[in-house]
Protein backbone atom coordinates (compact mmCIF):
# COMPACT_ATOMS: atom_id res chain seq x y z
CA UNK A 1 0.00 0.00 0.00
CA UNK A 2 1.40 3.26 -0.94
CA UNK A 3 0.37 6.49 0.49
CA UNK A 4 0.49 10.12 -0.93
CA UNK A 5 1.73 11.81 2.20
CA UNK A 6 2.96 11.54 5.85
CA UNK A 7 -0.30 12.32 6.81
CA UNK A 8 -1.97 9.53 5.03
CA UNK A 9 0.64 6.77 6.40
CA UNK A 10 -0.37 8.19 10.23
CA UNK A 11 -4.67 8.04 9.06
CA UNK A 12 -3.70 4.48 7.76
CA UNK A 13 -6.91 4.86 5.64
CA UNK A 14 -9.17 5.86 8.48
CA UNK A 15 -8.23 3.27 10.63
CA UNK A 16 -5.08 4.70 12.42
CA UNK A 17 -6.76 4.26 15.99
CA UNK A 18 -6.84 0.57 15.90
CA UNK A 19 -3.48 0.07 14.04
CA UNK A 20 -1.66 2.43 16.14
CA UNK A 21 -3.61 0.89 19.02
CA UNK A 22 -2.42 -2.59 18.23
CA UNK A 23 1.39 -1.63 17.72
CA UNK A 24 1.33 0.43 21.27
CA UNK A 25 -0.14 -2.40 23.09
CA UNK A 26 2.20 -4.63 21.60
CA UNK A 27 5.18 -2.30 22.46
CA UNK A 28 4.25 -2.46 26.25
CA UNK A 29 3.71 -6.10 26.21
CA UNK A 30 6.85 -6.66 24.66
CA UNK A 31 9.11 -4.32 27.12
CA UNK A 32 6.60 -5.49 29.89
CA UNK A 33 8.05 -8.86 29.48
CA UNK A 34 11.61 -7.73 28.93
CA UNK A 35 11.62 -6.00 32.33
CA UNK A 36 9.69 -9.08 34.04
CA UNK A 37 12.52 -10.96 32.86
CA UNK A 38 15.50 -9.23 33.51
CA UNK A 39 13.73 -8.87 36.68
CA UNK A 40 13.29 -12.33 37.83
CA UNK A 41 17.06 -13.22 36.46
CA UNK A 42 18.34 -10.42 39.06
CA UNK A 43 15.97 -11.96 41.59
CA UNK A 44 17.47 -15.54 41.11
CA UNK A 45 20.94 -15.06 40.65
CA UNK A 46 20.93 -12.80 44.09
CA UNK A 47 19.15 -16.27 45.90
CA UNK A 48 21.56 -18.14 44.16
CA UNK A 49 24.63 -16.07 45.46
CA UNK A 50 23.27 -15.83 49.16
CA UNK A 51 22.95 -20.12 48.81
CA UNK A 52 26.25 -20.59 47.99
CA UNK A 53 28.03 -18.20 50.04
CA UNK A 54 25.73 -19.93 53.10
CA UNK A 55 27.14 -23.16 51.61
CA UNK A 56 30.87 -21.54 52.32
CA UNK A 57 30.37 -20.35 55.54
CA UNK A 58 28.77 -23.75 56.31
CA UNK A 59 31.47 -25.89 55.15
CA UNK A 60 34.07 -22.99 57.01
CA UNK A 61 32.53 -23.46 60.35
CA UNK A 62 32.53 -27.35 59.87
CA UNK A 63 36.14 -27.18 59.26
CA UNK A 64 36.55 -25.16 61.84
CA UNK A 65 34.81 -27.79 64.12
CA UNK A 66 37.01 -30.44 62.63
CA UNK A 67 40.05 -28.88 63.84
CA UNK A 68 39.07 -28.28 67.46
Amino acid sequence: MHFASFSDFMAMGGYAFYVWLSFGLTLISLIGIIVSTRMKTRSLLNELRSKQAREERRKAAQQMENTL
